[in-house]
């Protein structure tokens, strides 16, 4: 009876910590979260002020202005299964929306964005990149942009939100400032192509790196990068490669530390495009025209 009495205590304090999902399924370890920038940025997040006014969900922002952040680069906070990549603005205002299955029941939540670089049922590394910061919702909804992100467990009910965790320490609710430890690469794919790219679409190569491609509207201009996830900082072989519909191929092929490319070519109609490390490559068909 005594040993009764004390389960139920731990029981009733781990509840009371606000767990209660460690409980319902003790065999479902949470997955490694990281924050869902790249590697050493610093964002401020927002739980009282949240546009969601639900539960647990933050928004989050970087910039000084109202702009500053629009097409910053979002990345997978851990490894999965894209489930949901689509504009979901009339639906439930959430905009541009990507949710990856990480599976054991948890999900996370990227909305609001401006572009989605995934697509439904891909599989996605941690640290992969996987769109940009934005401001859509439904029409007529005005929003500054945001990266508005949730964790949901042990199903996708909009009332199963729980406490974020970022690099294994919950985030520090309402509102604080985080800096990120997502580092399986240490380089943003728009940081490498240059200013004013942001991200159009990645794949994985296997767990050895990504390949990234990227646009800039203003110059008409792509951009392939392949990022190492493994064996950084030893060189090994990578490549990256762009060729724009109708002309010829550009390749930068060696053996890189970090990431190959970038390539960059104007290109205002269709492009093929791909790259390699780690023994995986990756060749598209004519696409994104």
């Amino acid at each position: 009876m005594r040993l009764r009495v004390v389960l139920r205590t731990v029981a009733a304090l781990i509840i009371g910590a606000g767990s209660t999902f460690l409980i319902a399924n003790p065999a479902s370890a949470a997955p490694a979260f990281q924050l869902p920038f790249p590697c050493n940025q610093t964002w401020q997040g927002n739980n009282s002020a949240s546009s969601a006014h639900v539960s647990y969900e933050i928004d989050f922002n970087r910039g000084d202005s109202a702009s500053a952040d629009l097409g910053d680069t979002v990345l997978a906070a851990a490894a999965g299964t894209v489930e949901t990549s689509a504009h979901q603005g009339s639906a439930n205002g959430y905009g541009n929306l990507i949710v990856i299955n990480h599976g054991g029941g948890y999900y996370t939540y990227y909305a609001h964005l401006n572009k989605r670089a995934v697509s439904a049922g891909q599989a996605v590394l941690r640290g992969q990149a996987i769109g940009s910061v934005g401001n859509t919702s439904r029409p007529g909804n005005g929003i500054s942009p945001h990266l508005h992100y949730e964790v949901r467990y042990p199903d996708r009910s909009q009332s199963h939100i729980i406490r974020a965790v970022f690099n294994g320490s919950t985030y520090p609710y309402p509102n604080s400032s985080v800096t990120s430890r997502n580092c399986a690469t240490s380089y943003d794919p728009a940081a490498v192509c240059g200013s004013g790219f942001e991200m159009t679409d990645s794949v994985k190569l296997g767990s050895a790196g990504t390949v990234n491609l990227l646009w800039k509207g203003s110059t008409s201009q792509n951009c392939v990068t392949t990022l190492k996830m493994a064996n950084v900082g030893t060189a090994t072989a990578t490549s990256a490669f762009l060729e724009p519909q109708g002309s010829t191929r550009s390749t930068d092929s060696g053996n890189f530390t970090s990431y190959a490319g970038p390539v960059v070519r104007t290109a205002p109609s269709c492009v093929r495009w791909g790259g390699s490390t780690g023994g995986s490559s990756y060749t598209s068909p004519f696409e994104h025209c």
